[in-house]
């Protein structure tokens, strides 16, 4: 038998507990489940899954107190603005707080993240703002960079630049008011001078942009000639790829020991509040483009989650018109469904061609259009994880198909044609 030693539990004495059978030291005493409860509370923070619509809610709850002063402290790291008495004659802009939860791939609250924003409806053009056009990477474009790393082995990573806005240099002279809550009582008649981009001016996107463009330019980083939110370079025979998409940043090289050296570069350079492998789409023999969360979601929005699944999005001899005589359903409510649902064709192709016609008639949509939209949501339940595969080391051939129709839009008996491409 193996040897025994009395144990001292809560002042009394166990004098048959095999000493084979504790865990850790016997003088730390007993942790029971409780006490190990108490002690990850007292190292760890939970954070709130109630998102407040207002300052006055948020002010309620103490982790939400924390997210604005986060904020508010990323605005003094990056010397946003500075504080000077109020200027005569000046355009002053107000500011107000979003609160949003963020969310892992499972739905799980992660963060919670105050933002203070200006309020641009307020500016003036030629004021407050010049040009305000700023450029965003296509869906297609990225569909394109995924075959093209997919065909190279390349090694895809992502990252986000925290508060990206507030690293853009403004050249118009802006003012904004102290954030709400968070007024200095002892400058009542102050505000503040931007350096620096502000979420919710007009100017910020592009502010942002030209910032990290220069940034990558002084690198070395040649940018493209028709995709200007393309970057490469190249490093001794091996290529890197930096594709930018407003502050997230998708990146990769023939050789991963750049890509990790690039990724410490951009930490010196910005803040960055997530640097890792593309793990949402890089799967084991290829990337998989897949939006099964968000149609899940989708179903659950409009009330389909229960509903009948169906092997098609259309029936073969479907025809569409504008049904003048049918019944009036909700416009909101239909137009909500077109935008969710063009949103969900970046990774689900099949479903394009039926969106795309039931758009047409979003100005008066009737009851058999509302019908044919039921329908699409009723394939996507049969079809929730459906996606775009890419596999690793395939061929990057461009493949392209075309049909016409001759007189097939019964509305005006025009002809219709369609194509589709594939790559890798």
């Amino acid at each position: 038998m193996a040897p025994r030693r009395p144990l001292v539990r809560h002042g009394r004495i166990s004098k048959d507990h095999p000493i084979d059978q504790l865990i850790g030291s016997p003088s730390r005493g007993v942790r029971t489940r409780y006490r190990n409860l108490v002690s990850f509370c007292e190292h760890y923070s939970f954070v709130s899954c109630v998102e407040p619509t207002c300052v006055e809610e948020a002010f309620v709850n103490p982790d939400w107190i924390i997210a604005m002063q986060e904020e508010l402290n990323n605005f003094a790291h990056n010397e946003v603005w500075v504080i000077e008495e109020r200027p005569k004659n000046k355009n002053i802009i107000g500011t107000k707080w979003v609160f949003r939860n963020k969310q892992d791939e499972h739905g799980v609250v992660v963060r919670n993240k105050a933002r203070l924003v200006a309020k641009g409806f307020a500016q003036v053009e030629g004021l407050d703002f010049g040009e305000t056009f700023a450029l965003v990477a296509r869906l297609e474009a990225i569909r394109i960079l995924l075959a093209y790393s997919s065909h190279h082995k390349i090694k895809l990573y992502q990252m986000d630049v925290k508060s990206a806005f507030l690293n853009g240099y403004i050249n118009e002279l802006v003012y904004v008011d102290e954030p709400p809550r968070f007024e200095d009582p002892r400058k009542p008649n102050h505000m503040y001078r931007l350096h620096k981009a502000l979420y919710g001016l007009k100017q910020a996107p592009r502010a942002w942009y030209e910032r990290l463009r220069d940034f990558l330019i002084m690198q070395g980083f040649k940018i493209g000639k028709v995709d200007i939110t393309l970057f490469t370079k190249d490093v001794n025979g091996d290529l890197f790829i930096c594709r930018i998409y407003v502050d997230d940043i998708i990146f990769g090289c023939t050789n991963e020991k750049l890509s990790h050296e690039f990724g410490d570069m951009m930490s010196r350079e910005f803040e960055m509040s997530m640097i890792g492998e593309l793990n949402f789409l890089q799967v084991k023999g290829g990337i998989f483009i897949h939006q099964e969360k968000y149609c899940r979601d989708l179903l659950k929005k409009f009330k389909m989650g229960d509903c009948k699944p169906i092997s098609t999005p259309m029936s073969m001899n479907e025809h569409l018109d504008a049904d003048v005589d049918g019944k009036p359903v909700d416009q909101s409510t239909y137009c909500s469904m077109i935008c969710s649902l063009l949103y969900l064709t970046a990774s689900r192709l099949d479903i394009m061609f039926s969106v795309c016609l039931c758009a047409r008639f979003q100005a008066a949509p009737k009851e058999s259009h509302l019908t044919t939209m039921k329908r699409i949501l009723r394939y996507l339940k049969h079809t929730p994880s459906i996606g775009l595969w890419y596999p690793e080391g395939a061929k990057l051939e461009l493949l392209g198909y075309s049909d016409s129709d001759f007189a097939g839009y019964r509305v005006d008996r025009k002809s219709t044609s369609g194509g589709c491409h594939l790559l890798g």
